[in-house]
């Protein structure tokens, strides 16, 4: 392919580029960017994520790592689909507090701090650059591989390509990126782009993939042959790399300023999110379909010692297929680009806002209303920003050489932004995070990051570094930077993310609990924290000796002069003061303060309204004293009325207690009346009668009667101390059980057998499809259970039609059999002490018994394994008893 041509192409792709983002950003200031807002632009300017590593190093990943290239698809994809608690409460905290970067998030969540604000802010800047040398990188060394006929050669051409492609996504970045100061930092045009080149590169890398099956090799089939021939077929785990590097991308996914930026900043609708969740991961699943494919045939069709990363581009080239490859060139331009451009964007917003604008301000004595076009500062500061950046990456890309892995480069990137994980997760979900905590956190982290995974890859090869990686710092072996602290089996990024996260969240956990947040922290925690549960609150601000004209002075050069009078005619209208400027009020300067912050940041704003009142600042901090001790009476009164609670609670468990005994204590003394009246009355008529009969006096017919008498006063003598002796060897735990198996349908026969006759006026219902159930139980004992709750129903039901319903449900495990008569059941009162053994229902001459039937049941049900209770709100008197199947 003629070099000139692919030039041409190139510059031909950047105008249609350019012409996107034109009429885009134009439909946009127009209030025409219906189409732009959809889920599924939002979901493919999610692709920034897929940049050159993804286009052209997830091939060389695949050919040098085999199927390690997928964790990189795996973080973002756990991220997404577990978007409801995370990413919802990153875009509804980012469209409260009108976040404009993630630095922003956390200098807003941390007090408003410029401190943390400006961490994040040179964290995020070196730890970016290397990706940024990635892009410029991959770029070139694509450009190369098509330079072979020209007369600079491919290395010239390189060197050349890297600084014209800097200038070229510069003046992209600038043009598209702060044309305005847009309220809500949303970049129409750059984000249509970036859809527009997700599709580009999609198309390309699986255009690629399907050449290389079916033109290259034989199809499917063959592809599969070649896979399970090669090395990558071998797939070893390591363990702790596939955790590492999914923990990796995912944080990254957050973490990383570009992705933050189309994830929250970007993002109008959060039902977007909805969408992105299942197809975004379904893109990443496209991207990586033809990997391992291209990566086989690659290794097998060009010589050894070719690069892997270009796989990708040079494959179409050697087999001539010269519109293939231009189109793989025109992908990888678009996965590099993108991701450039918006980091770009991202980064400048995050300089201007926590570090050009707060120095800005501090040299301005005179007056935040009289120092000049703010928004002219913030604009040129971004511009400059942008082309800051970009000089890094170049300079990144110029030292390093450009011959360190794609892949080798986007992890060390990954590893350097994932230092803010800590700090914003714990800014999330835990009110007790301060900004000291995160500022140390971030410090540890960062520096960790640079001493074992930066500064190795840059200097390895100079002297000094290298006696330190290989001796450790100062000579101290436990200080090596591939082997900190004596962990020397670690792969060096799974190295470096392990101590960097465990040393980095401990220093924010510590640091946050050594330290005590000020009022702006703890006001912003809870909004943070409680970000769905609090409407926006008030700021605190004092208005008395504001100048609405000062405010709509400042508003005016910061959001522009139409934005400014929109916003103060819509306050004064709500305030019913139309035609005039509004009062300032807390709330109103609270609203205005989150307007400004979508310009130049929330610290930024905040300390404008400060400069603005004067330098009082807030008076949030006199405000949130004055709660603090509200909130200590409170407290204080809370903690009173819940002892006073827990004491009216124990007061009236005791009250139940005392009752319960009480009722007991008269069911004893009635208890033992009337057990003394069983044993006296049969003893008393055995007596009698037997010594009748011994007079001998009596004739044949009489002699029968009484000795009937006294056969049925003895029986009945013996079942009480039968049922006195058979509770004392239950409660004492001396009962021996005789366990076997048996049908629940026998057993209840055979309790029904044994309580109705001819003479019995109940009827009783059975469910028989359920009682074909076997028990591991004794069975006598069971019986005795059944026959005292049917005996019971007998009794006591006082139904005209006495019924018993004996229900059986099957639990698995276990099963119930519920007893329930049509009576009118038994009273509240009673229910508490019905399985007492001092218990009775009625009296003596109307239940015929002693009254421990239940009391022995309760036992028996006990030692079985089992419960028995009663159950109110049916027809009648309900008792349940529950059985497992087979005892524990």
């Amino acid at each position: 392919m003629s070099f000139n041509l692919l030039i041409l192409a190139s510059l031909g792709y950047v105008v249609f580029l350019f012409i996107v983002a034109f009429v885009a950003e134009d439909r946009a200031e127009r209030g025409h960017s219906g189409w732009a807002r959809s889920p599924w632009v939002y979901t493919l300017s999610l692709s920034v994520y897929c940049t050159a590593w993804t286009f052209y190093g997830a091939v060389g990943f695949a050919a040098r790592s085999g199927l390690e290239f997928l964790t990189i698809y795996l973080g973002p994809t756990l991220v997404l689909v577990g978007w409801w608690w995370l990413l919802r409460k990153l875009v509804q905290i980012g469209k409260a507090q009108r976040i404009t970067s993630i630095a922003d998030l956390l200098s807003s969540r941390y007090g408003k701090s410029n401190l943390v604000g400006a961490i994040v802010t040179v964290l995020a800047v070196i730890g970016t650059t290397p990706y940024i040398a990635l892009q410029l990188q991959s770029v070139s060394l694509s450009v190369a591989a098509f330079a072979s006929n020209t007369p600079l050669g491919p290395l010239d051409v390189a060197k050349t390509t890297g600084i014209w492609v800097a200038v070229g996504l510069a003046l992209f970045a600038i043009l598209f990126g702060t044309r305005n100061l847009d309220v809500d930092e949303r970049h129409h045009g750059v984000v249509t782009a970036i859809a527009v080149e997700a599709v580009v590169k999609l198309f390309a890398l699986i255009a690629v993939g399907i050449f290389v099956v079916w033109g290259v090799a034989d199809g499917a089939a063959d592809i599969k042959n070649r896979i399970d021939a090669s090395e990558i077929a071998q797939f070893n785990v390591d363990n702790s790399r596939w955790i590492g590097l999914t923990f990796l991308s995912a944080a990254a996914f957050i973490c990383l300023p570009r992705m933050f930026q189309v994830l929250v900043v970007e993002n109008e609708d959060e039902n977007n999110l909805s969408i992105a969740s299942w197809a975004f991961p379904l893109y990443l699943a496209a991207m990586s379909l033809f990997v391992v494919p291209i990566a086989v045939v690659g290794l097998e069709l060009l010589p050894e010692g070719s690069n892997p990363d270009l796989f990708v581009l040079t494959i179409p080239l050697t087999q001539g297929a010269d519109g293939l490859a231009l189109l793989a060139f025109l992908g990888g331009f678009s996965s590099a680009t993108s991701m450039v451009i918006v980091a770009a964007l991202a980064l400048a917003t995050m300089v201007s806002n926590n570090m050009v604008m707060p120095l800005y301000l501090r040299a301005q004595n005179i007056g935040a209303t009289v120092s000049g076009d703010v928004r002219a500062v913030v604009l040129v500061s971004r511009r400059l920003s942008i082309v800051a950046v970009l000089l890094l990456g170049y300079i990144y890309y110029a030292v390093s050489g450009g011959t360190v892995a794609l892949s080798s480069i986007g992890l060390i990137s990954f590893v350097g932004v994932a230092q803010v994980l800590p700090a914003l997760i714990g800014g999330l979900f835990w009110r007790g995070g301060t900004r000291t905590g995160a500022a140390l956190g971030l410090i540890v982290g960062f520096s960790i990051w640079m001493y074992t995974l930066l500064l190795p890859t840059l200097f390895a090869d100079t002297n000094v570094y290298s006696s330190i990686v290989g001796d450790g710092l100062f000579g101290i072996e436990w200080l090596r930077p591939y082997a900190l602290f004596g962990v020397t089996r670690l792969d060096p990024i799974v190295h470096s993310v392990f101590w960097t996260m465990l040393l980095n969240a401990s220093a924010f956990i510590i640091a946050s609990i050594c330290s005590f947040p000020n009022p702006v922290e703890r006001l912003q925690a809870t909004t943070f924290v409680n970000v769905f549960d609090l409407a926006e609150e008030t700021g605190g601000w004092r208005g008395a000796a504001i100048e609405a004209e000062d405010l709509l002075v400042m508003a005016q050069r910061i959001i522009g002069g139409r934005d400014a009078q929109r916003l103060f005619t819509q306050v004064a209208r709500k305030q019913g003061k139309e035609g005039y400027l509004p009062d300032i009020t807390p709330d109103f300067i609270t609203v205005l303060e989150r307007r400004l912050a979508g310009s130049v940041g929330a610290a930024t704003a905040h300390a404008m309204m400060g400069q603005i009142t004067g330098g009082s600042s807030v008076s949030v901090e006199e405000l949130m004293a004055v709660a603090d001790e509200t909130a200590q009476m409170l407290e204080y009164s809370n903690q009173l009325e819940v002892k006073s609670a827990e004491l009216e609670r124990t007061a009236r468990q005791l009250r139940n207690a005392n009752e319960k005994l009480t009722a007991l204590s008269v069911q004893k003394d009635a208890f033992l009346s009337q057990i003394s009246h069983e044993l006296r009355t049969p003893m008393t008529s055995i007596r009698a009668f037997s010594e009748i009969l011994r007079e001998g006096d009596v004739n044949g017919a009489e002699r029968a009667r009484y000795a009937d008498i006294i056969h049925d006063e003895a029986r009945r003598l013996t079942r009480l101390l039968d049922d006195l002796l058979d509770l004392a060897v239950l409660e004492n735990g001396q009962v021996s059980l005789n366990i076997e198996n048996a049908r629940l349908e026998q057993l209840i026969n055979r309790a029904i057998d044994a309580c109705v006759n001819s003479s019995s006026q109940m009827h009783i219902k059975r469910n028989r499809a359920n009682e074909a159930i076997m028990l591991a139980t004794d069975p006598d004992r069971l019986a005795q259970v059944f026959i005292n709750l049917i005996t019971n129903a007998q009794k006591y039901c006082d139904a005209p039609k006495a019924e018993l319903r004996i229900r059986i449900a099957d639990l698995g495990p276990s099963v119930q059999v519920d007893f329930i008569d049509n009576g009118s059941g038994i009273g509240v009162a009673q229910q508490a002490v019905i399985f007492e053994k001092f218990s009775r229902l009625t009296d003596h001459a109307r239940a015929g018994g002693a009254g421990l039937g239940l009391a022995i049941c309760r036992e028996i049900v006990g030692k079985l394994g089992g419960t028995i209770e009663y159950l109110p709100g049916q027809d009648g008197a309900a008792f349940r008893v529950t059985l497992a199947k087979s005892l524990p």
